[in-house]
């Protein structure tokens, strides 16, 4: 049903290594019990004092439970928080008690531990919080984010954790669905990249004490619903899903990823969760994946009470190991291990089934270093929390922040009289988003200590900044001049289904912040910090300057500041297209059709700012597009050549993007795709000559047969407004 991308190869199993030999001996010992064991994951609350989701305070390892967990229903993993983060020592303490009781059984199997660390230690108190990962992909900086990757997989092993499930590897072509901000952004390549560097941080080039398993979230097809909503039902054809939705999690493997996630939803009707033809025929027998595939939470359970396919508990985890999946992540019942004995006792799973996924389970622990080493001490880790982490994670706020547009306001002078509005502009929550020391990062009482607030920021910078909110500044009447005013635009924190709208305007109030700002022609900044792309009035083209934070993290006031008084030059440019309208959020790798606008003209593609956009406080000019040759063979390389030049008064970063056009082909053909991109810093005054190679076989597409295809034909390259045509035989 499926096949593989033109530039994978997934190599033939090696011959039997010395994990294969310890996992085939341990797994000779178990009983059919200690497999479907391995196979369960509960979450923290099953092992603490209290109920789910209403823990005793302090959060404490019930001894009574732990041992019901792991010595009758020997439980093979573990995950998240009780509903908050802990310091370090705390986790230190609860997971060595885990572990302790483990290594003390028939076997001795080790827990894996694992959670959501997504921009940093979540919920690990004190940890660096760098910008969410759709600031990350404002950057176009690849190698900034595996450093970033390392810094966190470092601090979650700090934390006493080896198992990360991130990155988010959908894309995101849909601003209305909220886990928006978790992904990479609406392009494959530039996804693609990002994911790539991040598991290779994560990972290292071998799982080294400073390591994690990173898990790709969620395979696949999560982010394009027809709601908009999370977690309701998708359509999407085969040759959409192959070409545009599969190859983040592919390359991603093909990095290593040593586990995967799947995707809640449905596609056409199917659950993933029992989609054989996805998780067997796909992911295991075409691309060749060896690693651990984990439910979602609670989703086995999900395919009785929501999608209802299932007419048991029962039933739906017989269907969901068919299907392929290795470990339920349950997590608050204790129902799974029970059910699938009976199944096995009744002949509807074998012992082999089981034994196909404890395997997996097995090999990721020993590949993880859990039977060899214990629960590390705080002096094992130094460098948690320290200030080259906190560097870090503010050059990379720096980088995230993309500046949209600026009519001579920006940079302000130190010193200038502010006024700053909006509750976002006074809240470190607001920066950071969900996933942030607790699920929906909502809460201030879990907050970094001493990390500024914009507000906060600014009055470092100018002892005359006044603040207040958005039903403050529209009531009052302005009777005092300012250098500038700083309207802060915000959504709140949420992910998952929480953070579902109805209408992605944003909020009516703020509208009418910004329609008074250009009534009364007041300078004015509009300060934009969200998770998606929030339909703005029409009066947004008269504001002076537009920023965009997209969740920067702790580090993102100060970098604001940073940027709005000169210290750091922006240089983010979009991962997403921005829209004009709420009804209309078309991507910028869309087909000809979508151009026609209803006087049949081709201007119907009109977003409010394009993606790769991004300004900087100087100019960069673009000369002598060239290509080496006008004619290239399917096996050739595409070598482009052209001149940079800043012809700005002062240094800056510039990201040159590649698109190339295809102009005729048996599937349409979409305006432009992104096949390259080089992130550059220049002096003022400097030139710098940027080359690309792009081998010919990269502008592929899947075709009618559901195969990548190369057809030969006219193509055209492009380069800021340089275009350049070229053909391939």
């Amino acid at each position: 049903m499926f096949s593989c991308s033109p530039n994978s190869e997934h190599a033939p199993a090696a011959d039997v290594s010395e994990i294969d030999k310890k996992v085939d001996s341990l797994l000779a010992l178990m009983s059919v019990d200690e497999k479907i064991g391995q196979m369960t994951q509960l979450t923290l609350d099953m092992v603490c004092y209290g109920e789910p989701y209403a823990l005793s305070e302090p959060h404490t390892i019930d001894t009574a439970k732990l041992d019901v967990v792991i010595n009758q229903l020997h439980v093979g993993s573990i995950l998240n928080c009780g509903g908050h983060s802990y310091p370090r020592e705390k986790w230190l303490d609860m997971i060595g008690d885990i572990q302790r009781k483990a290594s003390k059984t028939r076997l001795g199997i080790p827990i894996l531990y694992g959670i959501d660390a997504i921009h940093g230690v979540t919920y690990t108190d004190s940890s660096t919080l760098f910008p969410q990962q759709i600031a990350l992909a404002a950057t176009w900086d690849t190698a900034l984010v595996r450093q970033l990757a390392e810094m966190s997989a470092y601090e979650v092993r700090a934390s006493g954790i080896r198992w990360n499930f991130s990155p988010v590897l959908d894309i995101a072509r849909d601003p209305r669905w909220p886990r928006f901000w978790e992904t990479f952004g609406e392009d494959v390549k530039l996804a693609s990249d990002f994911g790539e560097a991040m598991v290779q941080g994560y990972q290292g080039d071998a799982i080294g004490d400073a390591h994690v398993a990173a898990c790709l979230k969620h395979f696949m097809g999560y982010s394009v619903t027809l709601s908009g909503k999370d977690r309701t039902q998708a359509w999407i054809a085969e040759r959409q899903l192959r070409e545009y939705f599969l190859p983040t999690f592919e390359r991603a493997m093909d990095a290593g990823a040593m586990s995967i996630m799947i995707n809640s939803g449905e596609i056409n009707g199917i659950p993933v969760h029992v989609n054989k033809n996805i998780l067997t025929d796909l992911l295991r027998n075409e691309l060749g994946f060896e690693g651990v595939a984990v439910t979602d939470w609670e989703d086995i359970k999900y395919l009785v009470t929501r999608h209802r396919v299932a007419a048991t508990y029962k039933d739906a985890i017989e269907m969901s190991l068919a299907a392929g999946i290795d470990m339920s992540m349950v997590p608050v019942d204790l129902e799974f291990p029970v059910l699938l004995k009976q199944l096995v006792l009744e002949g509807r799973v074998t012992e082999e089934r089981l034994d196909l996924s404890v395997r997996r389970i097995l090999k990721m622990k020993y590949k993880l270093g859990l039977f060899e080493t214990g629960v590390p001490t705080i002096a094992d880790y130094p460098k948690f929390g320290s200030e080259e982490h906190h560097a870090l994670a503010l050059k990379a706020a720096h980088e995230s922040i993309v500046l949209l547009k600026n009519d001579n306001l920006l940079p302000l002078s130190e010193g200038a009289k502010i006024l700053v509005i909006g509750d976002g502009a006074n809240s470190l929550n607001i920066l950071n988003g969900g996933w942030t020391r607790t699920w929906q990062g909502a809460d201030p009482q879990y907050n970094t200590p001493d990390r500024a607030t914009v507000y906060e920021a600014l009055q470092q910078h100018s002892d005359n900044v006044q603040w207040i909110t958005e039903q403050e500044f529209l009531s009052m009447r302005m009777t005092q001049k300012y250098d500038c005013i700083v309207a802060v635009i915000s959504e709140s924190t949420y992910t998952e289904k929480p953070g579902d709208i109805e209408d992605l305007s944003i909020p009516l109030q703020s509208a009418r912040v910004i329609d008074k700002l250009d009534y009364l022609q007041l300078p004015s900044l509009v300060l934009l910090i969200e998770g998606r792309p929030r339909v703005l009035p029409a009066s947004i083209e008269k504001i002076n300057s537009v920023m965009l934070a997209m969740l920067p993290g702790d580090f993102g006031g100060e970098a604001i500041a940073d940027i709005v008084f000169g210290k750091f030059n922006p240089c983010g440019k979009l991962p997403f297209t921005y829209p004009r309208h709420a009804s209309s959020h078309t991507t910028y790798d869309h087909k000809y059709t979508d151009r026609i606008d209803t006087d049949f003209s081709q201007n119907a593609f009109d977003p409010l700012y394009t993606f790769g956009s991004g300004l900087a406080y100087t100019t960069f000019a673009y000369s002598g597009l060239q290509i080496e040759r006008n004619e290239l063979g399917m096996d050739d390389t595409l070598r482009v050549d052209v001149e940079v030049s800043n012809t700005g008064n002062r240094a800056g970063a510039e990201v040159v993007q590649l698109y190339v056009s295809d102009s005729v082909a048996t599937i349409t053909p979409s305006v432009k795709r992104l096949r390259g991109y080089r992130r550059i810093e220049m002096a003022e005054g400097s030139q710098q000559q940027v080359r690309f190679d792009i081998p010919v076989r990269e502008l592929a597409f899947v075709g009618q047969d559901l195969k990548w295809v190369l057809e030969p034909g006219k193509f055209s390259v492009q380069i800021d407004t340089l275009v350049i045509p070229f053909t391939v035989r």
